[in-house]
């Protein structure tokens, strides 16, 4: 295979991917001008359209499908072998990709990679927030973080933290209009701060638990951000009540600036696990980035 057609062909799986020229544009650092160029130079030499376009999205034909499927998963595996030789040297190096929520990158991952780096010059990391259940294979990410019933099957994982403990919390300044709710009738009857899902774009219900039944609440209030700091500092202005971890609002609960309330009604999620795909060889860069953050308690 000619070089050129191997690294268009890299630039033809990030498109197909993310399903959005200028969504690969921006991962990959180029113009999508020249995105577009390279498709269709590659397009030509193999003699068949790998991609549909349309004026809202881009997605895989099937000749398209079967390059992404077939062929994606063999450069990864040489791209791992390339690693591991590489790990044969002195010093780890590398750059590890990871995905994560918000919080979870400012609370647990990044105090546990920070201390890392100077140790290991040559060892890169690349932290991404996002919302979403991310196909890290498919994405090329190296870890993602779930809490550890969402870890697929074939995927390894190490605990990152102890359950999760979820909370309901108003500030104080609220309940000196509302009343505080005991039950899920009293919980549907106030001003709650919603969570939009990158995923679906619809709006997560709280996952509620009590005298050993699941309850779904679809509350509903003036409020709905994308993110979990976002709905933290509302509630702490007055907004209304948030879900959130406890280990987000404890010291706010503490100091009396939240009040947390039904707490017989918060469920314990299983604790937060990195994840990573299980691979022949794994890279020391990864070894060591993995021993970092697991959970030590």
């Amino acid at each position: 295979m000619a070089r050129d057609n191997l690294n268009d062909i890299l630039v033809f799986f990030a498109v197909a991917r993310e399903r959005s020229f200028t969504r690969a544009a921006a991962k990959l650092g180029m113009t999508q001008s020249a995105l577009s160029h390279i498709i269709r130079s590659l397009e030509s030499r193999l003699g068949v359209r790998l991609l549909t376009r349309t004026t809202r999205s881009v997605s895989p034909t099937e000749a398209g499908e079967r390059l992404l499927q077939n062929v994606a998963p063999r450069i990864e595996e040489i791209e791992a072998e390339i690693a591991a030789i590489s790990d044969l040297g002195d010093k780890p190096a590398g750059t590890i990709r990871i995905t994560a929520i918000d919080h979870v990158i400012d609370d647990v991952l990044w105090p546990r990679i920070a201390p890392l780096l100077p140790l290991y010059p040559d060892l890169h990391v690349e932290i991404s927030s996002d919302y979403r259940l991310v196909d890290i294979a498919a994405e090329r990410y190296d870890i993602g973080v779930r809490h550890g019933d969402q870890v697929e099957k074939d995927m390894v994982a190490a605990r990152l933290t102890p359950d999760v403990v979820m909370r309901i919390v108003g500030a104080p300044a609220y309940f000196e209009r509302r009343p505080t709710p005991a039950s899920l009738q009293d919980l549907m009857k106030h001003n709650c701060i919603s969570l939009r899902l990158a995923s679906s774009g619809g709006l997560y219900a709280w996952e509620l638990r009590h005298d050993g039944q699941d309850y779904e609440a679809r509350v509903r209030g003036q409020a709905v951000f994308t993110n979990a700091y976002q709905m933290l500092g509302a509630a702490l202005s007055g907004t209304g009540l948030a879900f959130l971890p406890a280990s987000m609002v404890e010291q706010h609960v503490g100091a009396g600036r939240l009040v947390s309330v039904m707490e017989d009604w918060c469920p314990v999620f299983p604790g937060l696990h990195a994840y990573y795909p299980s691979r022949r060889h794994s890279s020391r860069a990864l070894g060591l980035v993995i021993d970092a953050i697991r959970y030590k308690g």
